[in-house]
């Protein structure tokens, strides 16, 4: 019984790694679009950016991810039946939880994007423009190389806790890692055996996403290192 529970709960691992990679690319991409309203000429773009940030840094993950799933949906369903519309909405726990971490880590993404973005030389941006290098060309060859290699080890880091957070989704019902680790440790009285399972999937995840983001992060180096010698 050990066995079969076991494999339950590493089956259920790619419904977990789907959720981490869909909510990281949420995140990457809310976090890009903030980090650039935080820089722009705009003042509207700003206080909005800044806002978003402050706020969803100062409420709890938890906190934030059944508002999503619970509130939300039972908000909507309110104005619905306010104004005479006969539906009912509810959001699916994988959709809720991409939206919700993608949101949380979006705004985390943006200061690791906002912070990279500022230590690229502006001089470089200034001699593109004056040999006559058009915005767009400006931002693929000059501006996110460079974004991608000083952004790099912000964004290892906001990926291995994000990896870890998808943990919180099993509280609103998807039938992730964790999940099915509380329902095995339920079932058997064993809650160490299959906690301990949990643990190591997600021990895993971090071993492979560091070793790996590491060996990108030195080849992004290697121009440098060849520059400094």
């Amino acid at each position: 019984m050990t066995f079969d529970f076991t494999l339950t709960i590493l089956a259920a691992g790619s419904l977990t790694l789907l959720l981490a990679l869909s909510s990281l690319v949420v995140a990457t991409i809310i976090g890009l679009a903030t980090a650039f309203a935080k820089l722009s000429d705009s003042r509207a773009l700003r206080s909005a950016a800044g806002i978003y940030t402050f706020v969803i840094r100062g409420i709890p993950d938890l906190v934030i991810m059944l508002l999503v799933y619970y509130s939300l949906p039972a908000l909507l369903n309110q104005w619905a039946d306010a104004v005479g519309w006969d539906t009912h909405i509810e959001f699916p726990p994988i959709i809720a939880a991409i939206a919700t971490l993608g949101l949380i880590f979006g705004a985390y993404m943006t200061e690791t994007f906002r912070t990279a973005l500022l230590n690229i030389p502006k001089g470089q941006i200034e001699a593109a423009a004056a040999y006559g290098l058009t915005r767009p060309r400006i931002l693929v060859a000059i501006i996110i190389p460079q974004l991608i290699r000083l952004a790099l080890p912000g964004f290892t880091n906001n990926w291995l806790v994000l990896a870890k957070a998808t943990a919180l989704a099993s509280l609103i019902g998807l039938q992730d890692v964790m999940f099915r680790a509380r329902v095995a440790a339920e079932a058997t009285s064993k809650p160490f055996t299959f906690f301990l399972v949990a643990a190591a999937f997600y021990f895993l995840v971090t071993l492979i996403s560091f070793a790996f983001l590491t060996v990108v992060a030195r080849r992004y180096e290697i121009g440098i290192r060849e520059l400094a010698s």
